[in-house]
């Protein structure tokens, strides 16, 4: 599933088509995602301009002149890609053999920006803007992992007495916003805390973060800005409309490099992969504790 970097990296691409452009024509080729479409929904913003493209955790949210909201979620294939226009950087996949999986069609001032889900995970909704805040995907998300955003404090007080491990404690959405399996891999290895630690051991007994969970907040906010500015990771799904990839893969430090060494020079440890929540979770034991 594309995490935070990657979701931001579709919404700086996609918004030069979209913002402040009205929705001419909207073209619906089945009448579900992973959801049921809305209701009147090519109707309810046929004619409606784009004031903002907007990113929340992992959802794209479309901010129109009527009050509306449109949300939008990758799920696990889903892709948009621009026709007619100049190519801009949009996560998409090589579409040309899954024309099958084109569903919704937004004709855009001269342009088509095209979605196509071969799995149909992801999900198109519209909300009230003014309650989207109140809306069931946010109404329980925690900060964004941005400066000013997250904060060591912040993490001490939703971890403090938590037995759950750590690892699993920042993937919770009600944590923190938009973090994914392969960049708490990452944060983690840079901190050198175990993914097995105990959320609440990072927390002192007064209830103010640890040096050890302030490494950790740092290490989560370097991760996520430096997977920004590389224009996220290409592994399975993710390229760019140009043709370019994602570039952070390139400096993982342990996601996916079982049997490895540890890229930090001076631990003579092996990358190792375990199974947490059902999910792969990839550290080095030498030394992160």
């Amino acid at each position: 599933m594309p995490e935070l970097p990657e979701v931001e990296t579709v919404r700086r691409g996609l918004a030069p088509a979209m913002e402040g452009r009205a929705f001419d024509r909207v073209e619906l080729r089945r009448p579900d995602l992973r959801f049921p479409l809305p209701q009147n929904f090519a109707a309810r913003l046929t004619g409606r301009t784009i004031k903002t493209l907007d990113r929340r955790a992992k959802y794209l949210v479309a901010r129109l002149d009527d009050g509306t909201a449109l949300i939008m979620h990758l799920g696990m294939s889903g892709a948009f890609r621009i026709e007619g226009a100049k190519p801009l950087a949009a996560l998409v996949h090589d579409t040309k053999k899954l024309a099958a999986h084109d569903h919704v069609v937004f004709s855009i001032g001269g342009a088509r920006v095209v979605y196509n889900d071969p799995r149909r995970f992801g999900f198109m909704t519209l909300s009230p803007e003014a309650t989207l805040d109140h809306h069931p995907h946010f109404r329980a998300m925690g900060p964004e992992p941005l400066p000013g955003a997250l904060t060591p404090m912040h993490l001490a007080t939703a971890f403090q007495n938590r037995k759950t491990p750590i690892k699993a404690a920042l993937l919770d959405q009600r944590n923190v916003a938009g973090l994914g399996n392969i960049y708490v891999c990452e944060a983690l290895w840079r901190a050198k805390i175990s993914p097995r630690r105990l959320a609440g051991s990072l927390v002192r007994q007064d209830g103010a973060p640890s040096k050890r969970l302030e490494a950790l907040t740092e290490a989560v906010l370097s991760v996520i800005a430096e997977a920004i500015e590389a224009g996220g990771s290409s592994l399975r799904d993710y390229v760019a409309a140009d043709g370019s990839m994602g570039r952070f893969q390139h400096g993982f430090a342990v996601y996916g490099r079982t049997g490895d060494p540890c890229a930090r020079v001076t631990c003579p440890g092996v990358v190792n992969r375990i199974v947490q929540s059902n999910r792969s979770t990839f550290f080095c034991p030498g030394c992160q504790r």
